[in-house]
C-alpha cells in the first residue's frame, strides 16, 4: 500500500511538467479521433475481494470519420484474467451502432470461475459476519484461518444479446434483449484451500462453511443449491441526455426494465424481477473540470421467490454486462463482495469528479482526475431465512436438535432486519480519449456496524463506476 501511495504522489507531482511539455498542442483543443484505435494492455490490477489480477485485455475502438467522437461507432473488448485468490475471468463483448439504422446492438459472453467466492449469507446484517474470528485467525498463530468459513465455489457463464432503439427524435429509447446464464455452485475444495498451509492454519473439516450450514438448515433449498440455468427476456425503457458515454459531465441516464425467466423458456428455477436506475451528471465547473455525479438503483423481485444464485447481480441492458457483488468495485465500493443480498435491494453512489489537468500528448487526449465518493446499499425485502428442514430429513432426532440450536444461535447474532451499509472513499483516474480510463480507488465502511462489512478495500480497475 505504501508503494502505491508513493506512486500516486509521484504522478501528481510530475503532472505539471507533463502538461508543460505537451503545450505544443493547445490543451483546450481536443483531438478528434478517427478510424480504429487499439488499446492492448497487460491486466495487472488489484481488487481486495479477488487479490492481484494477472492477464491481458484488448480494447478496440472504431471512431469512423470522427463525427461520433467521443462516442464510438463500434467497439470490442477482450479479457482473460487470473486472480491470486483463485478466480478466473474471461470476457468477450461487442457494441455496434450502425448495423441496424436507429438501433444499437450489444452482445457479451462472460465466464467467471471462483474457487473461493465470498458468501456472507442473505439480508445484509441479518446474517452475522464474525469479523473477530477472521482477524484472530490471521494474527494468532494458535488458531486456524477462519476466512474460508465465508467462501464458496462458483462457476458462472453469462451470454447476452441486447437491442436499444430510439423512439422518434427524443431522448427515449426502447430496450429488448435475451440473456442466458448458467450457474454451478458448491462448497469449497478444502484440499486446495489448505494447500501449503501449516497444520495449525488449515481450515478444519469439522468446521462447516456458511454455505454448507445454509444448506443443512434448508435456507438454501436442495432444488437450487447446485445452481441452474436461466433463460431470460428483458424489456424496458431508456432515457439518455448525456453529453458523452465514457466520462460524462452533464445529463441524465435513466432506465427501467423487467426480467422474465419462466419455466417454459428453459429456466431451472423460474423468477421475475425488475430494475430501475437513475444517474445524473451535474457540471459544477465547465469543461469537465468538476462534476457531481450520482446513481440511484433499485433491484426488485415480483413476489417472494427467486433462486439464491441470481440475488447478487446488478442487472443492465445495453453495452455493459451484469455485475455481481453488492459490495465491490462495480457496485458499492469498500464493503466485501456479495455482503448484501436480498430479494429487493436499494443502493446509491455519489461522487465529486475533479479533472485537474488535461493535455494532448503523442496525438492522444490525456487527462488526470481525482474523485471523492460515498456509496450505500440496503436490503428492503429479505430472502426467506427461516429454518427449512423437518425432523424426518435428519438421521437422528439429536442431529435435528443440534442443527436447530446452531441455527438459533446464528440468527440471534444478526439484526432483525438489514440497515444501511455506508462507505466513503476517494480515487485517482487516468483518462485517454474520453473512453479508456484507468482508476485507483479506496473505500471504507462507516457506522456502528462497519466492522460487519470489512476493513475497507483498495481497487485498481478500469472505467468510471457509472
Amino acid at each position: 500500500m505504501k508503494q502505491i501511495i508513493t506512486l500516486l504522489l509521484a504522478l501528481v507531482c510530475t503532472l505539471p511538467l507533463a502538461a508543460q511539455e505537451s503545450e505544443a498542442v493547445p490543451a483546450k483543443k481536443e483531438i478528434i479521433k478517427t478510424g480504429y484505435n487499439f488499446g492492448p494492455l497487460p491486466a495487472v490490477a488489484f481488487d481486495a475481494d479477488k487479490g492481484f489480477q494477472l492477464g491481458a485485455l484488448l480494447n478496440i475502438y472504431d471512431f469512423g470519420d470522427g463525427s461520433t467522437y467521443p462516442n464510438t461507432r463500434q467497439q470490442w473488448y477482450f479479457e482473460a484474467s487470473f486472480f491470486t485468490k483463485g478466480s478466473q475471468l474471461y470476457v468477450v463483448s461487442y457494441d455496434n451502432r450502425f448495423w441496424i439504422p436507429g438501433v444499437r446492438f450489444s452482445t457479451a459472453l462472460t465466464i467467471t470461475n471462483d474457487k473461493a467466492m465470498d458468501f456472507y449469507g442473505f439480508n445484509g446484517y441479518q446474517s452475522y459476519f464474525d469479523y473477530q474470528k477472521v482477524l484472530d485467525g490471521k494474527k494468532n498463530d494458535d488458531m486456524y484461518i477462519y476466512t474460508p468459513k465465508y467462501r464458496t465455489n462458483r462457476l458462472a457463464a453469462l451470454f447476452k444479446a441486447d437491442f436499444v432503439g430510439k423512439i422518434g427524435n427524443t431522448p427515449l429509447s426502447w430496450e429488448a434483449g435475451y440473456h442466458l446464464s448458467y450457474f454451478k455452485q458448491g462448497a469449497i475444495n478444502r484440499a486446495k484451500i489448505n494447500k501449503n498451509k501449516d497444520e495449525n492454519k488449515m481450515f478444519p473439516d469439522s468446521e462447516p462453511t456458511l454455505f454448507e450450514q445454509y444448506r443443512e438448515w434448508g435456507i438454501i433449498k436442495d432444488s437450487e443449491a447446485d445452481g441452474g440455468l436461466n433463460s431470460t427476456v428483458r424489456v424496458g425503457l431508456l432515457f439518455d441526455t448525456r453529453d458523452k458515454e465514457g466520462a460524462p459531465s452533464r445529463g441524465v441516464w435513466a432506465e427501467a426494465h423487467v426480467m422474465l425467466a419462466p419455466k417454459w423458456l428453459g429456466t431451472s428455477n423460474p423468477y421475475y424481477k425488475y430494475s430501475a436506475t437513475f444517474r445524473h451528471y451535474v457540471p459544477i465547473v465547465s469543461n469537465d473540470r468538476l462534476t457531481f455525479a450520482y446513481r440511484l438503483n433499485y433491484e426488485g423481485t415480483f413476489g417472494r421467490k427467486a433462486p439464491y444464485y441470481i440475488l447478487p447481480y446488478l442487472t443492465t441492458v445495453g453495452p455493459t454486462y451484469d455485475r455481481d457483488g453488492m459490495g465491490g468495485f462495480r457496485t458499492v465500493r469498500g464493503i466485501m463482495r456479495n455482503r448484501v443480498q436480498g430479494l429487493d435491494m436499494a443502493s446509491y453512489n455519489a461522487e465529486l469528479r475533479w479533472r485537474f489537468v488535461s493535455f494532448t500528448l503523442w496525438k492522444q487526449n490525456i487527462a488526470f482526475g481525482l474523485n471523492a465518493f460515498s456509496d450505500g446499499t440496503m436490503v428492503t425485502k429479505g430472502y426467506d431465512m427461516s429454518f427449512g428442514r423437518t425432523l424426518e430429513e435428519f438421521a437422528t432426532p439429536n442431529e435435528y436438535e443440534k442443527a436447530r440450536e446452531e441455527y438459533a444461535a446464528y440468527m440471534a447474532k444478526g439484526t432483525e432486519r438489514d440497515r444501511p451499509h455506508i462507505t466513503v472513499g476517494g480515487g485517482f483516474r487516468f483518462i485517454m480519449n474520453q473512453n479508456f480510463i484507468v482508476c485507483l480507488e479506496y473505500g471504507k465502511p462507516v457506522g456502528k456496524l462497519a466492522k460487519q462489512d470489512g476493513k475497507g478495500a483498495f481497487y485498481i480497475n478500469t472505467g468510471y463506476l457509472f
